[in-house]
Parts: structure tokens; C-alpha cells; sequence
């Protein structure tokens, strides 16, 4: 492998990390459909699922276990803060050689929730 072929695997592991993360990132602050919980409504929830455990048949008491471990998660996911911003910037660097490279049209980024100004900002046009 020559050098340059090194630096090019280097770059492309970088970037692809970059656009990896502001996607996920994307991924975790995009609104859900349907009635929003609130970290109170889930704390409430958790709740009455101790509450009931004990009286529930070993069926339900599994079925309670696996509900609490999600509601956990969600929690923690709500209460989580996540700055879009750094990595949105570094996105924002690197996504339009990043498109080029790998044939990710403008369509696509929108369509996986990438905005349009985000776009413009980076030089990705239609």
C-alpha cells in the first residue's frame, strides 16, 4: 500500500466517523410521532410498574422487567443532553467531498433528515 493510498483510508475512516455521528446525533433529536413522553410520565411509569411487580404472575413480572429496562433507556435518552452544534460544524467541513466520494446526492441527505440549510452551509446543492 503506498503512502498516499494510507492517508486516503485515513480521511475516508475520519469523515466517515464525522458523518456517522452528526447522523446519529440527527437520529436522537428527531421529533417522534404521537404523544411525547416526558421524563416525569416515564418516572411515573416506573412507578406503578414497582409498584405492581409484586403481585404479578411470573409472565407479567418478565413483560414488567423488559418494560422497565426500555423506559430506563428512554430516560436517560430524554435527560441526555446532546450538542448538535461541534458536530454539526464538523459536518458541515467535510460533507460535500464526503457526497462527491461515495455518490450521496442531495435527495438522499435530505431524505435521511440532513436539513437544507445544513446543505447549503456545506455546498451540497440539488
Amino acid at each position: 500500500m503506498t503512502k498516499a493510498h494510507k492517508q486516503a483510508l485515513v480521511t475516508g475512516r475520519a469523515e466517515g466517523k464525522i458523518v456517522r455521528d452528526y447522523l446519529e446525533a440527527l437520529k436522537r433529536t428527531k421529533p417522534k410521532r404521537g404523544r411525547r413522553r416526558t421524563p416525569e410520565s416515564i418516572r411515573r411509569r416506573l412507578n406503578t410498574i414497582k409498584n405492581q411487580y409484586e403481585d404479578a404472575d411470573a409472565v407479567t413480572q418478565l413483560k414488567f422487567a423488559q418494560e422497565r429496562l426500555d423506559l430506563a433507556v428512554e430516560l436517560a435518552d430524554l435527560t441526555a443532553k446532546v450538542d448538535i452544534a461541534p458536530l454539526e460544524k464538523a459536518f458541515v467541513k467535510i460533507a460535500k467531498a464526503y457526497g462527491e466520494r461515495n455518490g450521496i446526492t442531495y435527495s438522499a441527505w435530505r431524505e435521511i433528515g440532513v436539513g437544507a440549510t445544513v446543505l447549503e452551509k456545506a455546498g451540497v446543492t440539488r
